[in-house]
């Protein structure tokens, strides 16, 4: 069996970079140049074919060629390539059965949600990558085996009834290092696309998240607890949060460079909700918005809030998103607790939009926003909600100025000067 490296090195030898971002030199994966084994589209449950073909090809490739593979969960282990040939769809089948836990409670609604498993799951795994222009589908708008209903239609039933949807994710990471996806289009996952949990060095370029702007907790991509991160050259389209940093009981994140990419429907790229065990060293670069909820999103609050610090927000574009800044210590009014929510040193460069609401709200007195803004320009007339923030006018000026900041005016530009289109 020919062999050749999994996953190519994203180890460049570019300049080092600077701290507030991937401490690695990231550039574009590679397609494998051989498969160890290719498939070919049959009918019926693909997962334990596909499992254990990535099993035997440890080093190498498995090969999805053109056409429909539908699957259960399927367990990928360290030191293989998925390979999705374009024209070729993994597809989740709508079975809760297929995908329940072991308790009984996939496809239903209670107060936790956790009783379904991925479609794909990676644990502790090294040296892996999903790659290829082809599509991994969550099948999200189909209805459920035995009924009528459709995942997403049971999310929404759980968010009137006030429960959980145990729905699976599409791809979950727990734990690893030197994980990659490139290429590849997710799609109309159940919840959420891809979730990244305790990583060291994980990349996303060339990558399409697609699923209905009604689609209920359909994230994108959700890094937590990990570091040394890179999203680049990527479109979204979600339900929800597009990108969404986490920081929650299980660690923090840091070191994390969200780069060149097109956000449409959804919520924006947020750190948070949960930051308590701290965000830090991000450059969020290059980036076009276009119809989102929110744009630059920190959110969190008293029962899960931590330190937000050294973010850079460069070069960016929002248009047609209702709030273009959103940096909100208070994102559940009611959350109660000791986790107070602090940001601090956060800098928005070149910066522009075309209107919307900018809100800018410290927690209180003791513990407020710190924010730089240098060549922030919106409309004259863009209303500013800021309250417990101290904000700093850097050289490139500001535009409207905030309630009671005095600084230049922001320079006269291209639109979105410096984001992609």
């Amino acid at each position: 069996m020919r062999r050749y490296a999994a996953v190519v090195l994203v180890l460049g030898v570019a300049a080092a970079p600077a701290a507030a971002q991937d401490r690695r030199t990231v550039v574009e994966p590679q397609l494998p140049t051989t498969a160890c084994v290719t498939l070919s589209p049959t009918s019926g449950d693909r997962s334990r074919e596909i499992e254990v073909a990535l099993r035997r090809c440890r080093g190498a490739a498995v090969r999805l060629g053109p056409g429909l593979y539908e699957s259960g969960p399927i367990e990928m282990p360290s030191r293989v390539t998925l390979w999705l040939d374009p024209g070729a769809t993994l597809r989740a089948i709508p079975d809760p059965r297929r995908f329940d836990a072991g308790q009984g409670l996939c496809g239903t609604i209670d107060g936790k949600g956790h009783g379904c498993r991925p479609l794909i799951h990676l644990a502790d795994a090294t040296d892996a990558a999903i790659m290829g222009a082809g599509t991994i589908d969550g099948a999200g708008g189909a209805a459920m085996a035995g009924g009528t209903e459709t995942w997403w239609q049971l999310a929404r039933r759980a968010q009137r009834e006030g429960g959980k949807q145990n729905v699976p994710r599409l791809v979950t990471v727990d734990g690893g290092r030197n994980l990659v996806l490139y290429a590849t289009r997710f799609a109309n996952a159940a919840n959420f696309h891809v979730a990244v949990n305790h990583v060291r060095g994980f990349t996303a370029w060339g990558v399409t998240i697609d699923a209905p702007a009604d689609a209920r907790n359909t994230d994108g991509i959700d890094p937590g607890a990990s570091e040394d991160v890179t999203i680049a050259h990527s479109r979204f389209s979600t339900g929800d949060d597009d990108i969404a940093i986490k920081a929650g009981n299980g660690g923090g994140v840091r070191y994390v460079s969200i780069l060149d990419s097109h956000v449409h429907a959804g919520h924006g790229v947020s750190i948070g909700s949960e930051t308590v065990s701290g965000v830090s060293d991000v450059l969020v670069r290059g980036l076009t918005f276009d119809g989102t909820t929110s744009g630059l999103r920190i959110k969190s609050d008293p029962s899960r809030g931590g330190l937000v610090q050294r973010i850079r927000y460069q070069d960016i574009c929002l248009r047609g998103v209702a709030r273009p800044i959103d940096f909100d210590t208070r994102y559940d009014p009611k959350a109660q607790g000791g986790s107070i929510p602090v940001y601090r040193d956060i800098v928005l460069a070149n910066v522009r939009g075309d209107g919307g609401q900018l809100i800018a709200r410290g927690y209180d007195a003791r513990h407020p926003l710190d924010v730089t803004l240098d060549g922030v320009r919106f409309p004259a007339g863009t209303p500013w909600q800021v309250a417990n923030a101290t904000l700093h006018i850097g050289p490139g000026g500001a535009t409207p100025l905030p309630p009671g900041v005095t600084g230049p005016a922001a320079t006269v530009g291209a639109a979105c000067a410096g984001a992609e289109q």
